[in-house]
């Protein structure tokens, strides 16, 4: 949802790559599937004012909410029922405008300082994007002019983005290197993560107090309406697809008796006869202690007993190659491996190392493979790699119908191909009629490029298996996201008011429990004297570190004892109307971060990031101060406004 991508662009840790992410911005469409909307038509008035000024260029309004609204599709095709409210709720605009802002001065900053990033770097940029490449991974002209030109982008404006990226991780990225803190201010915050605190939480249950009677009518309307947001239906879609297999080409690609022998005369190396040896090596210093443990290997002394008394241990190298084992070695210990017989002992040889005593403890001989033998492995080579090829040239083809203007019914009518339909899906793949349904292992990986389509978008070619199996995908319905009619549910509409009546009561009982609890009366009892009964109290706690893993977060209620005052009590809702937690710290004791090793350099390490993050910040802002950035303080608000307007969203509060 939109708090990863906040998360990301709003933290500290984030900041580093503050116009690293403009890049992402530009051509964040481009990263993914390539199946948001074509570009936003903009009003005249908007298309006209400046977001922000430097030097010679400038931000427009335009370009701001562009790029707002690219970075929102995106988010809407990763999580489908996001909706603009809660993307602008999160101070979307304010964000990417700060970073559009941040990298026009930077890029005039790299002028002033004569950096230019060249075409040629920015070309390995763009052909290292997926979006652009064919069935085989190759970087496509096609699909990439197509593509562009689906999405209302022109080629200078990718370009741009692209060099701006690659600016900004040389300016600002180096501006935060080596940034280390000492021990006085790391070993504070290290502490902190072995501090353990113990508390007591009771649960006050919205059950203990649900109403006797039943809402009337117009109080189900009411809470229905108000709360229509906690009903709604995730935005379904309706699909058909028609499947591409690698398969379909195996006769076409089984090889002929030509091309099979044409193989096996280019890889003759790869049939010809080998021999690989195993040896024992022992390196030592001198020449003169070298001669000693080869006179006491040949006088029958093992070369790993030699080593142990001169305190050293053999070095073994399992079926080798005598080029291999050169690398490894010396050409002259390699020869001198390959001209003894198995078990005999040679040396000492001079390698770069130092003097080698050696002994043939194996000899693997493979005979040639023929033409006959190698015939199953030859043809199982060709038959992949011009499936392989064949599959490219036919979904090659299928794009090319579609870029054309046939229309699905066309291109699966001219090519032969099966189609499968689906019942309404929301992104998950669940039918909301029947819990039971289940998608098809086919149509499974084609749920995120599908919810990133729009209903009037032209079918495209989407990916099963790699390089394997393909899927001409079209939309043929889209059902907004909205509540059901309240008849359909409204049984369940009236045991969630109850619920929530009872919540209601229960926040006021555990808010009058915390009242009596500051005044000194002991939690126990206080919930004795609710006159109700009520769960019984559980201790909680932990260590910090321990309860705040990534991998495995505490629960919000007892992680909250860790911002708490020793004694305090503090109220928290249970959640979905359950209830009301009244949660009392009882104990602290302090960690030492000195007496664990290792603990210090990892909290060092973490901080530094914060703090290169820091630095990289502040030189993001010198270089606007520098510049003299003149900002439009209407810019965000002027923006927003449009944004709402184009899709959609609910007026603001007044």
């Amino acid at each position: 949802m939109i708090s990863i991508f906040r998360r990301f662009i709003g933290s500290k840790l984030g900041a580093i790559f503050a116009v690293v992410f403009l890049g992402m911005i530009g051509f964040a469409f481009v990263a993914g599937d390539l199946s948001g909307k074509r570009g936003v038509s903009l009003p005249s008035f908007l298309g006209g004012g400046y977001a922000a000024k430097v030097g010679g260029s400038t931000l427009s309004d335009s370009e701001v909410q562009s790029r707002v609204q690219r970075v929102f599709e995106q988010q809407r095709r990763d999580s489908p029922g996001m909706q603009i409210d809660a993307f602008l709720a999160q101070d979307g605009v304010n964000i990417i405008y700060n970073q559009l802002v941040a990298g026009l001065a930077i890029m005039e900053f790299a002028k002033a300082q004569g950096i230019h990033i060249s075409k040629p770097m920015i070309d390995a940029q763009i052909a290292a994007i997926p979006a652009f490449q064919d069935a085989s991974g190759k970087f496509s002209q096609t699909a990439f002019r197509q593509l562009l030109s689906s999405q209302g982008v022109n080629e200078k404006a990718l370009r741009d983005d692209i060099a701006r990226d690659v600016t900004g991780r040389i300016l600002v990225g180096s501006s935060a290197l080596g940034a280390r803190l000492p021990d006085s201010l790391v070993l504070p915050y290290a502490s902190l993560m072995l501090e353990t605190r113990q508390g007591r939480i009771a649960a006050i249950p919205a059950m203990a107090f649900l109403p006797k009677t039943d809402p009337n009518d117009a109080q189900v309307k009411s809470f229905y309406a108000a709360n229509a947001n906690r009903f709604t239906i995730p935005e379904q879609r309706k699909f058909r697809y028609a499947v591409i297999d690698a398969d379909r080409f195996l006769a076409a690609a089984t090889p002929n008796d030509q091309e099979i022998s044409a193989f096996y005369a280019l890889n003759k190396a790869r049939f010809a006869a080998k021999e690989t040896r195993s040896i024992e090596q022992l390196i030592l210093p001198t020449q003169s202690a070298a001669t000693s443990v080869a006179n006491d290997v040949k006088a029958g002394k093992s070369l790993g007993a030699a080593a142990s008394a001169a305190g050293l241990s053999v070095a073994t190298f399992n079926a080798q190659a005598q080029a291999d084992l050169a690398r490894q070695s010396s050409d002259d210990v390699a020869k001198a491996a390959f001209a003894a017989t198995q078990g005999a002992s040679v040396g000492p040889l001079r390698s770069a190392f130092g003097w080698a005593v050696i002994r043939v403890t194996g000899i693997q001989r493979t005979p040639e493979t023929t033409l006959d033998q190698a015939r199953p492995v030859i043809i199982g080579l060709l038959k992949d790699q011009k499936q392989a090829r064949l599959l490219s040239d036919f979904t090659g083809k299928l794009e090319d119908q579609i870029a054309n203007g046939a229309t699905f019914d066309e291109v699966v009518k001219d090519n032969g191909l099966a189609v499968e339909t689906t019942p309404a899906l929301i992104a998950t793949g669940q039918n909301v009629l029947d819990p039971a349904y289940k998608p098809s292992t086919d149509m499974a990986p084609l749920l995120k490029p599908g919810f990133g389509m729009d209903a009037d978008d032209d079918a495209q070619l989407a990916q099963i298996v790699a390089q394997k199996r393909y899927a001409l995908l079209d939309v043929t319905d889209v059902i907004a996201a909205a509540p059901p009619p309240l008849d359909t549910i409204r049984p369940a509409i009236t045991q969630m008011y109850k619920l929530h009546a009872g919540a209601e009561k229960a926040r006021e009982m555990a808010a009058a429990l915390q009242a009596k609890i500051a005044k000194g009366m002991p939690l126990e009892q206080a919930l004795a004297s609710a006159g109700v009964p009520l769960p019984p109290v559980q201790k909680a706690g932990g260590r910090r570190a321990d309860l705040m893993r990534q991998d495995k977060r505490a629960p919000a209620e007892v992680a909250i004892l860790f911002a708490m005052k020793p004694g305090s009590v503090k109220l928290m809702p249970i959640g979905d109307d359950r209830g009301t937690f009244l949660i009392q710290l009882d104990a602290v004791a302090q960690g030492d971060a000195a007496k664990v090793p290792g603990l210090t350099e990892r909290i060092r390490a973490d901080l530094s990031n914060v703090v290169a993050s820091e630095y990289s910040e502040q030189f993001e802002h010198a270089i606007e101060r520098d510049l003299g950035v003149k900002r439009n303080a209407n810019a965000v608000a002027t923006v927003t406004h449009e944004l709402r307007r184009i899709n959609g969203a609910t007026p603001p509060a007044q």
